[in-house]
């Protein structure tokens, strides 16, 4: 039976048999807090009349099904998540008729109560299958329609669907009914519901084709919080930019954009009806990097109106192009037309980084992955898909020319408006404005897995002149693939400490060697930065001068950008263990004083964890833990007063503190009997401080109960429910065990909130030891037990005692994969992504224990 699955072939079948035009959605989501009514019906045609097909449909119950006219009885023809229509002619019209449940996953219709108020919120969240979680439907991208809602609900609230909400109509005591007008054809996965009794704040944008109305939705207790004109802005700015790169009026008749609490992701780009999660309205003093992000994913979810919703892919293995497009698109609109004008800087930094590590694990894989069925999709929302991806696309357009990318565009989206495509229809149209063949490129870029070294090697006289300069390329093993790079060489000398750029070079690098004659006869520089700008994807090594000079100057460079490059190298370096941890917390601990790049503080102090927990060999662990908490801290009290630096240097020390440790600091600026200039001791800064304290032995549950009442939220209650997991005792562990992994009925945020109290660095190994077994022992029966794939993933990846990192976890890790070669897919690849850190971490461990 296929469960919940279903093929890439299965799809392609269905799709050459259906044709579907309209889709009618009836909704009453006033039964009560566990289930819902829900009635499709679906006007469809099909090519061989007699033949039969099915819906999917995960629910509680088919109650009535009918097609043209004949009722099927659901006992025969509901099973197995799909209802079987059988008696097709070639125009039909089916009904289906249906009991929904809600969830508290983020999957399907989330139902949120509002601990404040005790209000109830709605949202959905459908990508990749979960729109048959709401209706019965035909759930797959290609078989779009024209999808119209009718909605009952509670008379007070706002309902809202990818059409503007129509005036409601007076139903049952209470109880008011929505019809929203039909959409254009879209997929159903980005069709949406939300309801409850939001806030909201409108305004409009002006668009080729006419004035668009916007608002912006949240929770009434969030509303004091929103900074809806600064998130108007930002929208309009985007409206202007992709409208002249694509060269296509905004496709929808509105645009609304809803906070939602639970939510799994940063972001759905829901037609029209963009959900976001709630983590993006600031109730307290946030990092500039959080601030950019949020307008990067802002801009992400309108790129899709265009690149996604408007022109569609046809099956998931075009996943990545969907995602990579509107990462790349969303960073150029917001270098080009907002105040992050170093957007590419921050992708350098962040994404790329993420894109990497994905890339160098074992379950790595081609940008362009095979999927075979919607398990395979479900894991591949990965550092490939967004970064990696995005970065390529990056290479592609220096490739083809920013113009001729352009063109190729606006031929794309004119000729496949409102259809489904392939990778194979956005290349033609670039062929055709470029005049490149990039059937090649696309063989060896996203056809292929892994991600190259660079490393200069250099010959220099008796005179410090270079006399032979070669790039040498190599891949990691099993993944030899060696591509073709455009890239930079920066040749930087020191000056009164300053590294200057005295000459910049653009060569072309492909094959393992590569000669650069263009050095030859130059003096030797201080420093050679591969890469220079960051135009290729590559890891890059320095040579020895480089790295001697990198290492006696971590402030030297006037600009971020080869700042992060020379980090980003000492860092792969370290990971790969070439360079002891020791070395690497060094040159980080130099490098954070004066630093006022937000994303780079927070890359920085990331790697510093784990650096300092994960990669230390354990005889210098804790002396290197303590030494730097003590410089954190002091590195903090000269930050800027009220500066990101200072935000997040406090809470990095409070991160490195745990049990045994003297805890006055964190305690008197919690009590307010001492203060640090400018540190805005708020709701945030609260939790960092009591969970540090917590986890050190200091507080405890009541003190941690406390702080919930004093602001009894839901994202208190996420807080609360981290510190309990992270309090150092057998007792409070096991608590936070049975309740998130063993127990059900938690929602999604609590559940991930608990697991990374639970396994908090710094944790005491003794505390996690015994968990190494149970955790193993469990994750057979959790895809039945918890039955929700978002929760399922966050207790395999939070639950996973990391910090230990040692060769008992791995080796019982590894034991695990050997004994089950036969599990899912999808949650072998999780355990598989556990694994590997920790390989990576023993290794690293013993480099550093040679000094």
């Amino acid at each position: 039976m296929p469960g919940t699955n279903l093929t890439r072939e299965e799809a392609a079948a269905r799709a050459a048999l259906v044709t579907v035009d309209t889709h009618d959605v009836e909704l009453d989501v006033t039964r009560g807090p566990e289930t819902f009514a829900t009635t499709s019906t679906i006007r469809f045609s099909c090519a061989e009349p007699g033949a039969e097909t099915f819906l999917d449909f995960v629910g509680a119950s088919v109650e009535r099904i009918t097609v043209n006219g004949v009722d099927l009885d659901p006992a025969e023809h509901y099973a197995d998540s799909r209802v079987r229509l059988t008696g097709l002619a070639a125009d039909n019209e089916v009904v289906v008729a249906a009991t929904g449940r809600f969830t508290n996953t983020g999957e399907g219709l989330h139902r949120f109560v509002d601990p404040v108020d005790d209000e109830v919120y709605l949202y959905s969240q459908f990508e990749v299958p979960d729109s048959r979680r709401m209706y019965p439907v035909f759930e797959q991208p290609d078989l779009k329609a024209g999808f119209g809602f009718t909605v009952t609900a509670p008379a007070h609230w706002q309902v809202v669907s990818n059409s503007p909400t129509p005036q409601p109509q007076d139903a049952a005591e209470g109880t008011a009914t929505w019809r929203f007008a039909r959409t254009p054809r879209i997929s159903s996965y980005i069709t949406a519901l939300v309801a409850g009794p939001y806030d909201v704040v409108r305004d409009t944008a002006t668009s080729r084709a006419g004035e668009v109305p916007l608002g912006i939705f949240c929770r009434r207790s969030l509303t004091p919080y929103l900074d809806a004109d600064r998130i108007f802005d930002l929208t309009k700015k985007g409206f202007a930019f992709f409208e002249e790169e694509f060269d296509c009026a905004y496709p929808f008749a509105k645009y609304d954009q809803l906070f939602a609490p639970e939510y799994n992701m940063g972001a759905m780009e829901n037609a029209g009806c963009v959900t976001i999660n709630e983590m993006y309205v600031f109730r307290s003093k946030v990092t500039e990097a959080l601030v950019e992000r949020r307008a990067l994913t802002i801009l992400h979810e309108l790129a899709h109106m265009w690149f996604g919703n408007l022109v569609t892919m046809r099956w998931w293995d075009d996943l990545w192009l969907n995602e990579s497009f509107a990462e790349w698109a969303s960073t150029t609109c917001q270098a080009e037309a907002t105040e992050w004008t170093d957007a590419w800087t921050t992708f350098g930094t962040h994404e790329k980084d993420w894109a990497y590590r994905q890339d160098q694990l074992s379950s790595t894989h081609p940008i362009v992955a095979p999927i075979r069925d919607l398990q395979d999709v479900e894991v591949n929302f990965d550092g490939i898909t967004y970064a990696k991806g995005a970065s390529v696309l990056k290479q592609l357009v220096a490739y083809v020319g920013r113009e001729p990318f352009r063109d190729g565009l606006r031929a794309y989206f004119a000729k496949h408006a409102w259809g489904n495509t392939t990778l194979d229809d956005l290349l033609t149209e670039l062929e055709a404005t470029s005049g490149r063949d990039l059937r090649s490129w696309s063989k060896l870029w996203l056809e292929t897995a892994g991600v190259a070294t660079l490393r200069p090697v250099l010959e220099v006289d008796d005179r410090g002149r270079i006399a032979s300069a070669v790039i040498e390329q190599t891949g990691a093993p099993g993944y030899e693939t060696l591509r073709p790079h455009r890239l930079g060489l920066g040749l930087y000398d020191v000056k009164d400490g300053v590294l200057h750029r005295v000459q910049r070079l653009e060569v072309d690098v492909d094959g393992p060697h590569t000669e650069v004659p263009a050095l030859v006869g130059l003096d030797q520089p201080d420093l050679l930065l591969v890469n220079d700008d960051d135009l290729a994807y590559a890891k890059i090594r320095l040579d020895e001068r480089s790295l001697a000079t990198a290492l006696a100057h971590p402030r030297g460079f006037a600009s971020s950008l080869p700042r992060s490059l020379v980090l980003a190298s000492a860092w792969d370096m370290t990971r790969d263990a070439e360079m002891g941890a020791r070395s690497f917390v060094d040159l980080v601990l130099a490098t954070l004083p004066g630093e006022s790049d937000s994303t780079l503080l927070k890359t920085l102090v990331g790697q510093l964890q784990v650096s300092v927990f994960l990669y230390t060999a354990p005889e210098h662990r804790e002396a290197t833990r303590t030494a730097t908490r003590d410089r954190l801290w002091e590195v903090a009290a000269g930050a800027e007063p009220g500066s990101d630096a200072q935000l997040q240097l406090v809470s990095a020390a409070a991160a490195f503190t745990t049990v045994g440790d003297d805890t006055s600091r964190l305690r008197a600026l919690l009590d307010g009997t001492e203060t640090l200039e400018g540190l805005a001791v708020d709701f945030e800064m609260r939790w960092t401080l009591l969970t540090a304290l917590v986890a050190s032995g200091a507080a405890g549950a009541e003190e941690v109960e406390a702080e919930r009442r004093r602001e009894d939220t839901a994202t208190g209650r996420e807080r609360a429910a981290r510190a309990h997991a992270a309090v150092p005792t057998a007792e409070a562990k096991a608590q936070a065990w049975a309740a998130a992994v063993e127990g059900d009925g938690l929602p999604n945020a609590i559940v991930e909130a608990t697991g990374l109290g639970f396994t908090r660095m710094g944790t005491p190994a003794e505390l996690l030891r015994p968990y190494v077994e149970r955790y193993h022992a469990v994750l057979d029966a959790l895809p039945e037990r918890k039955g929700s794939h978002a929760v399922v993933e966050s207790v395999v990846q939070v639950f996973y005692p990391r910090p230990l990192a040692d060769r008992e976890l791995h080796d019982a890790t590894q034991a695990w994969l050997d004994a089950h070669r036969t599990a899912p897919a999808a949650l072998r690849r999780l355990v598989v992504e556990n694994r590997d850190p920790v390989a990576r971490a023993l290794a690293a461990q013993e480099r550093d224990a040679r000094g």
